[in-house]
């Protein structure tokens, strides 16, 4: 038998059951915007990869449709973002959107003209 006594559970919210909202914000609180903007744009990369077909399962989940949108969102972040975040984290995120830039200008059947791919309107023309 253990000395340990068992977990209470969280308290419920002023609502009734469910999550501790008031918990959950002070720790969101305490995350510096670099991290919560980098971790974004991690996750966004990820979404546009699976979505460009570079995933393990590959073609399985190729959406070009869904990868544009994803991109676009990207360099949308990372351009505003960029000046706020500093060079050191700016600078891969620029990376990594540019190599999915290629990867969609690549993986599309009729590529868009320099300057119409997605994200371009925010990063400009993208030639490999």
């Amino acid at each position: 038998m253990s000395d340990v006594p068992p977990q209470q559970p969280a308290s419920p919210g002023p609502g009734g059951p469910g999550p501790d909202f008031d918990s959950m914000t002070r720790d969101i609180a305490e995350v510096p915007a670099v991290e919560v903007i980098t971790t974004v744009a991690v996750h966004l990369m990820s979404a546009a990869a699976v979505n460009l077909g570079l995933a393990e399962e590959g073609p399985e989940h190729k959406d070009l449709d869904e990868a544009r949108k994803l991109i676009t969102a990207l360099a949308g972040l990372v351009t505003a973002g960029a000046t706020e975040v500093g060079s050191y984290h700016a600078s891969p995120l620029r990376d990594g959107l540019k190599s999915l830039q290629l990867a969609f200008r690549e993986a599309s059947v009729v590529p868009d003209e320099p300057g119409q791919g997605p994200g371009e309107k925010f990063t400009g023309p993208v030639l490999g």
